[in-house]
């Protein structure tokens, strides 16, 4: 599976940006999609992630009610939107695919080339 991300940028506190996730290769709805992040000398974070089809998502507790996960299946696409951001969700954001739902990074198979998000205050 090819992933490519797109749509982070500069926004203000508070301020909303929806990132994008098309994949490529092999058929998209076999796999589990995770959200990772990693902001300048921090180790890659887990932000959530979005069962097979779609029903069941999972998100870490520093963004719960902020992003919300999708997928449509029908076009190979998951999609990160972000509201209320905040200068510390400043990361280049990535895309994952796996096979398990897991909030673990080891557990995803492929990556996409990540999507910078800066956030000013």
């Amino acid at each position: 599976v090819q992933l490519q991300a797109s749509g982070g940028g500069l926004v203000q506190t508070g301020g909303s940006l929806r990132l994008s996730c098309a994949a490529s290769g092999r058929t998209f709805s076999n796999y589990v999609l995770g959200w990772f992040r990693q902001a300048p000398g921090k180790e890659r974070e887990f932000v959530g992630t979005i069962s097979w089809s779609g029903s069941s998502t999972v998100y870490v507790d520093s963004v719960k009610g902020r992003f919300t996960i999708s997928r449509e299946n029908e076009k190979n696409t998951v999609y990160l939107q972000m509201n209320s951001l905040k200068p510390e969700d400043t990361a280049v954001y990535y895309c994952a695919a796996g096979g398990s739902y897991s909030h673990h990074k080891d557990h995803y198979l492929y990556w996409g080339q990540g999507t910078l998000v800066t956030v000013s205050s």
